[in-house]
């Protein structure tokens, strides 16, 4: 909390110290409880009035003027038919780690410009850099996997492409922090390319991991005009459900080829290892007027106005016993 005082702070120290020392003085030499009562009042209502004009606001520390900083964060996730698979915590999918993994990243470095980019049949851009923290969970909890019918095979460097133009072409000076969400499934016939391409342009980050050794059955996405009960994938060489495991391997490879740690991720464990290190500092508009502070004087308001109306009301009842005796006495 910070103070605004609409006056030099050392006279308005000195006017109301006087003030409430002579309400203080009156109302030890009142004649009467009543009198001493009506002195005490007044004594608060100097001590609010001169609360009021220190203007107290409320200040978190962070400038008010902040527009971002200097931490650019792209979350690159994938969105495959594997990405489905229920091995997450109580038989979920393993997107459900990628939401919450993605919205507790988000709270942690709140202050940078986050991106998300999908990838399976193709690669899409869902959200551009932004500051709105709250874009990117809405854009990761209507994430879905691909439409099953879609599938041809999936390729985990299937985002690299789009990665060297975006990352090169970032703005100079800033962090870049990749964080690459997938199960390391390679069912494309081509060997996965190289991210070391990128690894100049890469300054933190991690490559987290979803899924188990065992594995996960995977329900099938017949998108939004599916009828009926989903069903799952089936292996057409057993005709049984399709099983999909994480390939650790994949993963601590890709992590290797940018410089960044991989982690296995699990409903137990935080993304704590994953943020460590990063720091976000906000960056300011010189060119934009601080955002006003919120003022609390309106709080002391609200007891300053009630002793103020029993004040008046005892001044009242004063005027009235005194032309009573005028009255009386003529």
């Amino acid at each position: 909390m910070t103070f605004h005082p609409v006056m030099p702070g050392l006279l308005m120290l000195v006017v109301f110290a006087a003030l409430a020392l002579f309400t203080v003085v009156q109302a030890v030499l009142a004649p009467s409880s009543r009198v001493r009562i009506r002195w005490i009042s007044r004594t608060l209502l100097v001590v609010l009035l001169g609360a009021m004009m220190l203007r107290p606001v409320v200040n978190d520390g962070r400038p008010v003027d902040a527009v971002g900083s200097n931490v650019d964060v792209y979350f690159v996730i994938d969105t495959t038919s594997s990405m489905a698979a229920e091995d997450w915590a109580d038989d979920r999918p393993r997107l459900e780690g990628v939401r919450a993994d993605v919205a507790e990243l988000t709270d942690r470095l709140v202050g940078a410009r986050f991106s998300v980019t999908t990838f399976d049949a193709a690669t899409v851009e869902r959200v551009p850099l932004t500051t709105d923290g709250g874009a990117i969970e809405q854009t990761v909890d209507a994430m879905t996997q691909e439409i099953t019918e879609y599938s041809s095979g999936s390729s985990i460097s299937a985002p690299l492409a789009h990665l060297e133009e975006t990352l090169a072409a970032a703005e100079p000076g800033h962090t870049t922090i990749l964080y690459y969400l997938g199960d390391g499934e390679q069912t494309a016939d081509e060997q996965p390319e190289s991210f070391a391409s990128i690894a100049e342009y890469v300054d933190g980050g991690a490559v987290l991991g979803y899924g188990t050794e065992d594995g996960g059955r995977m329900l099938e996405n017949g998108g939004l005009d599916a009828e009926g009960d989903r069903e799952y994938i089936i292996d057409p060489s057993t005709g049984e459900p399709a099983i999909s495991s994480i390939d650790e391997g994949a993963l601590q490879t890709i992590a290797g080829q940018l410089g960044v740690e991989y982690l296995h991720r699990d409903a137990s464990t935080s993304v704590d290892d994953a943020a460590s290190g990063i720091s976000v500092v906000p960056q300011t508009d010189p060119n934009q007027d601080p955002a006003p502070e919120p003022e609390l004087y309106w709080v002391l308001a609200i007891p300053f106005g009630l002793l103020l109306l029993v004040e008046l009301a005892g001044l009242i009842t004063d005027l009235r016993r005194l032309r009573t005796r005028r009255e009386g006495r003529s």
